[in-house]
This record gives structure tokens, C-alpha cells and sequence, in this order.
């Protein structure tokens, strides 16, 4: 079974052992860096099967502030990454099904979470889009691999 939970700065050990393929860190990033990056606002979750740590994502307070494509009520998804040992078993998928209502019960004041996903990275788009996201057919030109998708999936009406 897939759960989310929330995940202190103080939790590095419980996910220090989750590495995406080399090919997808460019899109994420490592669990190192993002223990690393000083970034006010974010908040650390993990997603656990049977409650070992297998995945890991931020969602972003401040990503409004950060973005101009976000609104003051929305919160930003960033960083998702599931173990590569663990791809391919479903856990991403139900990781990213289970997120609108994770998030909704976490973050009441929120009206959407919103995300960005690279061109070069269809399978993760898909995945997102099979979530409920809804792409907005706006493109991010600020990354640093290419242009972006931009994403939103409500969490309230």
C-alpha cells in the first residue's frame, strides 16, 4: 500500500537510500541536494509502500513567489523522485493519485498545486496527466534542460 506522509528537514537518514536512474536526475534532482538547498517555504514528503521510504517530493509554499505562472493560492509540486529500484511497480502512479487529496487535507488554504515538467520527460507528464493534472498549454522557458509544461491540478472548487 502507497501512503504519503510529511517528512521533517530533521529525516534525511529515512530517505537517504532513494536514488533515481542517472538519466532522470537532471529532472529532479538528488535527496542530498534537496536536504542541501536552503529554500523557505518548501516542505519535505515521502511516499512509502508498506511503510518503507520509496519516494520522495517537496511541495512549495513560496512557489507563487518564485514563478509568475503560479497564483498567491497555489503551492508547488517539486522534486518527485521514486527509487529506481522501485519503478515499475505502480508506486509512482499511486503516489501521484493519492496527492490531491494529501495535499487538500494538509494544505486547506491551497486552491491548486501546480508543477512543472520538462519536454524531454513524456513518461513523467503522462503519469502526472493520468493523476488529474491538467496541462495548461503554457510552456516554462526557465529550466535549465528546456522548456517546461506547466501543470495544475485542483485541489478545491
Amino acid at each position: 500500500m502507497i501512503t504519503l506522509e510529511p517528512l521533517g528537514r530533521d529525516g534525511y537518514d529515512r530517505v537517504a537510500h532513494i536514488a533515481v536512474t542517472p538519466q532522470q536526475e537532471p529532472f529532479c534532482g538528488t535527496i542530498a541536494g534537496h536536504f542541501q538547498a536552503d529554500e523557505p517555504g518548501c516542505d519535505f514528503h515521502l511516499i512509502a509502500r508498506d511503510g518503507r521510504p520509496v519516494g520522495f517530493f517537496k511541495i512549495d509554499r513560496a512557489y507563487a513567489a518564485r514563478y509568475d505562472f503560479a497564483a498567491p493560492d497555489e503551492l508547488g509540486l517539486r522534486g518527485v523522485m521514486v527509487d529506481a529500484r522501485e519503478q515499475g511497480k505502480g508506486s509512482g502512479k499511486a503516489a501521484m493519485r493519492a496527492l490531491g487529496p494529501y495535499v487538500a487535507r494538509r494544505y486547506p488554504q491551497a486552491r491548486a498545486l501546480v508543477l512543472t515538467v520538462n519536454e524531454a520527460n513524456p513518461l513523467a507528464r503522462a503519469v502526472y496527466l493520468a493523476a488529474g493534472f491538467r496541462d495548461t498549454g503554457a510552456l516554462h522557458h526557465g529550466g535549465q534542460i528546456g522548456p517546461q509544461h506547466i501543470l495544475r491540478l485542483p485541489l478545491r472548487g
